[in-house]
C-alpha cells in the first residue's frame, strides 16, 4: 500500500524534507505536543461544559458540586487560546527557520548548473521549481505533517483514556478512528490524489503553452492561425475543468462519508454512556453529554486529514524535482593568484548538451592573446553563447580543455569573477540608485571614482542634471534610462571592477545604427588594453578587431584578421557589403 503513495515513495531517498525534521526535531516536538494540547484543552472545555449543563439541569443539593467544574471550564477556555496561539508561534517559527534554510540550499544547488537552467526546464517548470516547490515543501509541514502527528497523539489519547473506562469501547474507538485517520484519507489519496497530480500536470501545461504562445502570439496573428490558437487554449482548458469537477464531486462524497462516521462515534458514545451510566444515580448520567460533547472539539483535527493526504502528490512532483538538482557545492576551493599575461586557450573543444547528447561544439581550436580584440560569429545555434560559457568556465567540455594561463577555467568557481567580466545584450539595473549599481563592480568605489567612470562613458553630464545626482533610482531594471544609457552604465561597473578580460555577448542588439556605433567605439577606446571577447551576429565595427572567427554547425568556418578575410575569403566580403546595404 505504501509503494502506491506517490510521495512516501519519494520521502524514501529524500534529502530536502527528512533532514529538516531531524534538525529542528526538539521545535518539531513542541509545537506538536502544543497542538495536541490545544485540542484537549477543547476537549476539556466542552466535557466541563457538558458535565456543568447536566448536573445544573438537576438542581445540585449544594452550588459545591458544580464550583469545580465552573472553575475547570474557565481555566480550559482560558487556555485553549494561550495555547493554540503559543503553538501557531512555534509551529511557524519553525517552518520559516526550516524554509529559509531551504531556500538557502536551494540556490546553492541551482547556482551549480545555472547557465544550463534554461535548457533543462520549460519556463512554466523553473517558476514552479523557484517558487511554488518551496510554497509546496512549507504547506506539506503545515498542512500535512503537523496536523497529521496531531492527529495520532489525539488518536492514542482517545484511545487509550476510553480503553481504561472500558476495554471494549476503547477496542471500538480504535476502529472507528482508525477508518477516519487512516482507511479516509489512503483512499483519498488512492482516488482523488491521482487526479490532482493530473490537474497539476494539465495546469503547468496550460501556463507553459499559454505563456509561450503569448510570446509568440504576433506569429499566430500573422499566419492567420488566431482560431487555432484560441482552440488550443480552450481545449487545455477544459481538461483542467473537467478534472476539477471531478475532484471536487469526489470531495463531496468523501466529506459525507467522513461526516457518517463521526455521526457514528458520537451515537457509540451516547449508547455507551447511556449504558454504563445510565442505570446509576442521577448524578453519574451528567457523564452522558460530557463525554459526547468532549468529542465535537477534535473534529477539527481530524477533518482536515483526507484533503492534506491527497495533496500529498503535489508535493511529489516537487520533492522529485528538488532530489533531482545537484547536491550544493561545499567545497573550499584554493585561491586562484594569476598575474599577467593573461591567454585564454581552446584544445580540441567538444561539447554536449547533457539532455540531448548532441555535440553542439566539435574539435575548437583557439587561442586568444592578452590584450587581443576577437570577435565571434555565427547564426542563431551555430554555437557562439556556448562557446562563452566555456570561456567563462560555466560549462565543462565534454573532450578537450580550456584554460586561462594553464588552468581550467572550471575550476575557478567564483573567483573567475576576478578576471573575467561581462555586458549582456540587455545590462540589469537594479531598482536602486545610480551609485549602487556602479558600486556592484566595487563595493569600495568613493564617489570620485564613480564620477570618473561616468565621465570616461560618457553619463557624467546626463547624471549630474538629474535631481538626485548618483543617488538618483534607475527604476526597476533601469527603465529609467535608454538601452545605450544602460550599456554604459554597464560598461562604467565594468571599468570599477577593471578585470583584464572583457566578453560582450551582442551587447548592441536592439540599438538603432548610429547608437549601435556609439556604444562600439566607446566599448574599443575605454577597454583598450584589456582582452575583449565580442559576440556578435553582424559585422558593424568589426574591422577594429585583432582577429574575426565565424562559428559554423559547431566547428570554426572562417578566422583571420578583418584585412586577411577580405583578401582570402569571398563569403567573408558577400556578408561585408550585405551588412554596409551595399
Amino acid at each position: 500500500m505504501i509503494n502506491k503513495i506517490p510521495v512516501l515513495r519519494a520521502l524514501k531517498n529524500d534529502r530536502w524534507v527528512r533532514p529538516y525534521l531531524e534538525k529542528y526535531r526538539k521545535t518539531l516536538i513542541l509545537a506538536i505536543a502544543l497542538g495536541i494540547l490545544t485540542f484537549v484543552c477543547g476537549g476539556g472545555l466542552m466535557f466541563c461544559a457538558g458535565y456543568l449543563i447536566s448536573r445544573s439541569a438537576a438542581k445540585p443539593e449544594n452550588i459545591l458540586l458544580i464550583y469545580v467544574p465552573i472553575v475547570l471550564t474557565r481555566a480550559f477556555g482560558i487556555t485553549r487560546p494561550a495555547v493554540r496561539y503559543f503553538e501557531r508561534l512555534v509551529s511557524h517559527n519553525w517552518v520559516l527557520k526550516m524554509t529559509s534554510k531551504f531556500r538557502q540550499q536551494l540556490y546553492d544547488s541551482l547556482e551549480r548548473d545555472a547557465t544550463i537552467f534554461n535548457s533543462k526546464y520549460q519556463l512554466g517548470n523553473i517558476l514552479g521549481l523557484l517558487s511554488d516547490d518551496v510554497s509546496h515543501i512549507q504547506n506539506f509541514y503545515l498542512r500535512t505533517i503537523f496536523p497529521m502527528f496531531v492527529a495520532w497523539g489525539l488518536y492514542a489519547i482517545i484511545v487509550i483514556g476510553l480503553g481504561i473506562i472500558s476495554p471494549l469501547m476503547g477496542i471500538w474507538m480504535l476502529i472507528l478512528f482508525f477508518l477516519i485517520i487512516f482507511a479516509i484519507p489512503i483512499w483519498s489519496v488512492l482516488i482523488n490524489g491521482a487526479r490532482q497530480s493530473y490537474e497539476k500536470t494539465v495546469q503547468d501545461k496550460l501556463y507553459v503553452d499559454l505563456t509561450d504562445n503569448v510570446m509568440g502570439v504576433d506569429d499566430w496573428i500573422l499566419s492567420g492561425r488566431s482560431k487555432e490558437y484560441l482552440a488550443l487554449h480552450v481545449n487545455d482548458q477544459d481538461k483542467f475543468l473537467q478534472i476539477n469537477a471531478k475532484m471536487k464531486k469526489f470531495d463531496r462524497w468523501r466529506d459525507f462519508v467522513l461526516q457518517i462516521f463521526w455521526v457514528l462515534v458520537i451515537v457509540s458514545l451516547v449508547i455507551w454512556g447511556a449504558a454504563r451510566f445510565g442505570g446509576r444515580s442521577t448524578y453519574y448520567t451528567n457523564w452522558i453529554a460530557a463525554f459526547a460533547l468532549a468529542l465535537f472539539p477534535t473534529v477539527e483535527a481530524f477533518a482536515s486529514l483526507p484533503t492534506a493526504a491527497q495533496e500529498t502528490n503535489i508535493y511529489k512532483d516537487s520533492l522529485k524535482r528538488l532530489n533531482n538538482l545537484p547536491a550544493p557545492d561545499r567545497t573550499k576551493h584554493k585561491p586562484i593568484k594569476l598575474t599577467a599575461p593573461f591567454n585564454l586557450v581552446l584544445t580540441d573543444v567538444h561539447y554536449a548538451y547533457p539532455q540531448t547528447n548532441k555535440e553542439v561544439l566539435h574539435g575548437i581550436n583557439l587561442n586568444i592573446h592578452d590584450g587581443e580584440k576577437i570577435a565571434i560569429l555565427g547564426r542563431s545555434g551555430a554555437g557562439k553563447s556556448t562557446l562563452a560559457a566555456l570561456l567563462r568556465g560555466d560549462r565543462v567540455p565534454a573532450k578537450g580543455h580550456v584554460t586561462l594561463n594553464g588552468i581550467d577555467t572550471s575550476k575557478f568557481g567564483d573567483q573567475m569573477s576576478n578576471y573575467f567580466s561581462i555586458i549582456n545584450q540587455t545590462p540589469y539595473l537594479f531598482n536602486t540608485t545610480i551609485a549602487n549599481n556602479l558600486r556592484l563592480g566595487n563595493e569600495d568605489a568613493t564617489d570620485e571614482q564613480l564620477w570618473d567612470v561616468l565621465r570616461r562613458v560618457g553619463l557624467a553630464e546626463m547624471v549630474q542634471k538629474l535631481t538626485d545626482g548618483l543617488d538618483t533610482k534607475v527604476d526597476e531594471a533601469g527603465l529609467r534610462f535608454s538601452g545605450g544609457e544602460r550599456h554604459r552604465l554597464a560598461l562604467a561597473r565594468i571599468l570599477l571592477k577593471n578585470t583584464p578580460i572583457v566578453l560582450l555577448d551582442e551587447p548592441t542588439v536592439g540599438l538603432d545604427p548610429i547608437t549601435e556605433q556609439a556604444v562600439i567605439n566607446m566599448f574599443i577606446k575605454e577597454l583598450s588594453g584589456k582582452t575583449l571577447i565580442w559576440i556578435t551576429h553582424h559585422l558593424q565595427g568589426i574591422d577594429q578587431m585583432d582577429q574575426v572567427i565565424f562559428i559554423e554547425d559547431g566547428q570554426i568556418n572562417m578566422q583571420g584578421t578583418p584585412e586577411k578575410l577580405w583578401q582570402t575569403e569571398p563569403r567573408y566580403r558577400e556578408l561585408k557589403k550585405a551588412d554596409l546595404g551595399l
